[in-house]
């Protein structure tokens, strides 16, 4: 299936491992032309450096470190992309991280930080995309889109951290919000809410190398599909949210979880 992104600009806010690093490589296969973007320039260059052993072209690629929760970073990023690439056709907010522990008791500093983190860095990239969107004329940001990456943790109560899920849920009602504000301009807004996904370095890949028999049971019983969820997965659901095969979708919170939120 030709997903018609070849040459199209994408921006990814967390770009260098895990789900962010999965999007980055599907994108990069499909042709697209790349911002990657998140706080570590070695591993961003290690992102880049995979993505043209892959077979993208060097000249298609960006790398800019920085903080991707702060607005006048993000604006910067994005008037380099735009600069350097062209106009962004897909910003993509995959910032997200808790300190928090789980309970009610939390201090403030770890509710701020959860709520800049989780929720501020999507919503700032959102504004600073969609300024430079909505600038262009109605033909030059046709299938113009955001994603947002949300969570399970934000669709339903599970157990986890109380600043986690509450900002993911905030998460999840900016995406219908914006979608509804912009959906005239003919831009879509859409987010992904990922479930239990493994990958090297990862949470939950640590929590299985420690216990694997624990998890093993634990993931049978939770999630329909009786595994855990890959970052291809997820990079798969970006790919088609972002071209024009879901032309016709915006507001969606999509769901990859293998069935554990029903």
């Amino acid at each position: 299936m030709d997903l018609r992104l070849k040459g199209k600009v994408v921006f990814i806010a967390g770009a260098s491992r895990g789900i962010g690093l999965g999007m980055a490589r599907a994108f990069a296969k499909e042709g697209a032309k790349l911002a990657l973007t998140g706080r570590g320039e070695a591993s961003l260059d290690a992102a880049q450096a995979l993505l043209i052993g892959e077979g993208a072209r060097k000249g298609d690629i960006i790398t800019i470190a920085g903080d991707m929760t702060s607005s006048a970073v993000l604006a910067q990023a994005l008037d380099a992309t735009e600069e350097k690439l062209g106009p962004v056709h897909c910003a993509i907010a995959n910032v997200g991280l808790g300190v928090a522990p789980l309970g009610f008791d939390v201090s403030d500093a770890d509710w701020e930080a959860d709520v800049k983190q989780n929720l501020l860095g999507g919503v700032y990239l959102a504004r600073e995309a969609l300024k430079r969107i909505l600038a262009r004329a109605p033909e030059d940001r046709v299938d113009a889109n955001l994603i947002l990456v949300s969570s399970i943790a934000g669709v339903d109560a599970l157990g986890t951290p109380l600043t986690y899920s509450a900002t993911k849920a905030a998460v999840n009602h900016t995406t219908k919000s914006l979608a509804k504000m912009v959906g005239k301009d003919n831009v879509r807004v859409n987010a992904i809410a990922p479930g239990n996904i493994i990958f090297k370095g990862g949470d939950w890949q640590a929590r299985v190398d420690e216990r694997p028999d624990a998890w093993g049971r634990w993931i049978k019983r939770e999630v329909s599909l009786r595994r855990f969820g890959t970052v291809d997965e997820i990079a798969d659901a970006a790919l088609f949210l972002a071209s024009p095969r879901a032309s016709f979708i915006t507001g969606e919170i999509m769901v990859v979880d293998g069935g554990q939120v029903r």
